[in-house]
């Protein structure tokens, strides 16, 4: 049964940093796909970043050169480090993953991922 926790979230002042962890277990090879999306009060999921099978990355325009993905194969874990955050960064962020596509790159989709973790609270204050 594959399971996935976050951790990490708090609250920030603007400008500031956290690094988001997820531990993705229930998989026998790394052969899926690990996303980060985000929803803000009122408002729609939406996907922040992807890392595929082969370590690829992808990030929404939102979060470019601001946050970054990366992992730790061996703990089965990703990391989402944030930095430069800004209010309207405010969001319920969830980790989700799910088998690897047949084109093998990953998409910041809602759609794209079937088991998701509970979410942890990140708040940015101005």
């Amino acid at each position: 049964q594959v399971q996935v926790a976050e951790s990490g979230g708090g609250s920030v002042q603007a400008g500031g940093s956290l690094r988001l962890s997820c531990v993705v277990s229930g998989y026998t090879y790394r052969n899926y796909f690990v996303g980060w999306f985000r929803q803000p009060p009122g408002k729609e999921r939406e996907g922040v970043a992807c890392v595929d099978t082969h370590g690829g990355t992808k990030y929404a325009d939102s979060v470019k050169g601001r946050f970054t993905m990366s992992q730790d194969i061996a703990k089965n874990t990703v990391y989402l480090q944030m930095n430069s955050l800004q209010p309207e960064d405010t969001a319920m962020y969830y980790c989700a993953a799910d088998l690897a596509q047949m084109t093998g790159v990953c998409r910041t989709r809602v759609t794209d991922f079937g088991h998701w973790g509970q979410g942890t609270q990140v708040t940015v204050s101005s």
